[in-house]
């Protein structure tokens, strides 16, 4: 995963590309054993992927493929990014097999996991599903890929946290980075990370790690951060933007209706005139038989 470092943008998949952490969570989730680091076998991707098609954590073990991903956003094409994903680790799987003989070729179970920590509120267990995507849905779909995404903010999936102290120790390092955000100005977003960091350490948050990668961190998060941001902003303008034009349509509408409503009183307008005239005629028509 080293290689991949320019396509990754936040501090969990730093964590991740560590085999000692990627066991801790492997075991935290499956309430397996394992003890060996050495047993990962980190699955990198030779192809670039771009970056908003990015993977965390890939790795094998025991012949299960696991694919981790961690968001700060809600995203519902998560099922199709992880097919992207364990497509291209499959077909590096099978480069030396034949896949067309007849013996069949065995590959790793794939197993697929998202961990959420975002701002906005989300069901604290919940799975995304590849056939949701389908514009011509299936009862049962002859291909399916499920994500399982697990809500890792404060009160969420608590028996799996105190079981994984880096998922635990990470919500730590995140927590304290969005408090010191809070307290300094935007522009300081590098003193919050550096006050952020610095508490970890003395705490025993991650401390080694955060010790010996500090510079690599810092400037993730920064990027991780800014990108959030822009996304924010952006939503942002889309809301105001579909405000106005919401605005424009509730006043063409209305303007719509008067138009209409002045439309229907210059027809009532104009039957009374013909109506008045009718009588008038009627009138002169009575006087002339008389005359």
């Amino acid at each position: 995963m080293a290689g991949n470092r320019e396509y990754k943008s936040d501090v969990f998949g730093m964590l991740m590309e560590e085999p000692g952490y990627a066991l801790e969570v492997y075991n935290a989730l499956n309430h397996s054993e394992y003890r060996d680091p050495g047993l990962v076998e980190v699955c990198s991707l030779e192809r670039g992927i771009s970056l908003s098609v990015r993977n965390d954590a890939a790795f094998i073990l025991d012949m299960n493929l696991s694919v981790y991903e961690h968001e700060s956003t809600v995203c519902p094409n998560m099922p199709l990014r992880a097919l992207i994903y364990v497509t291209n680790i499959l077909e590096q799987w099978v480069k030396k097999q034949n896949i067309y003989g007849r013996k069949l070729v065995k590959i790793p179970t794939p197993r697929f996991a998202v961990f959420y920590n975002g701002v906005e509120d989300q069901p604290e267990l919940y799975q995304l599903k590849l056939s949701d995507a389908y514009a011509n849905p299936m009862e049962e779909p002859e291909l399916e890929l499920a994500c399982t995404v697990y809500n890792i903010n404060a009160g969420m999936n608590r028996k799996l946290l105190s079981e994984c102290p880096v998922l635990e120790q990470y919500m730590m390092f995140v927590g304290y980075v969005r408090e010191y955000l809070g307290a300094y100005p935007e522009k300081d977003l590098r003193k919050a990370i550096d006050k952020a960091i610095d508490r970890c350490i003395r705490e025993d948050v991650l401390r080694e790690f955060l010790i010996r990668r500090r510079r690599e961190v810092t400037k993730v998060t920064q990027l991780d951060y800014t990108f959030d941001r822009r996304i924010e902003l952006e939503r942002e303008d889309a809301i105001a933007e579909e405000r106005v034009n919401t605005e424009r349509e509730r006043k063409a509408k209305e303007e719509a209706l008067q138009e209409k409503e002045k439309e229907r009183q210059r027809a009532e307008q104009a039957e009374l005139e013909v109506q008045k005239l009718r009588t008038e005629l009627e009138e002169y028509r009575r006087r002339f038989s008389e005359a």
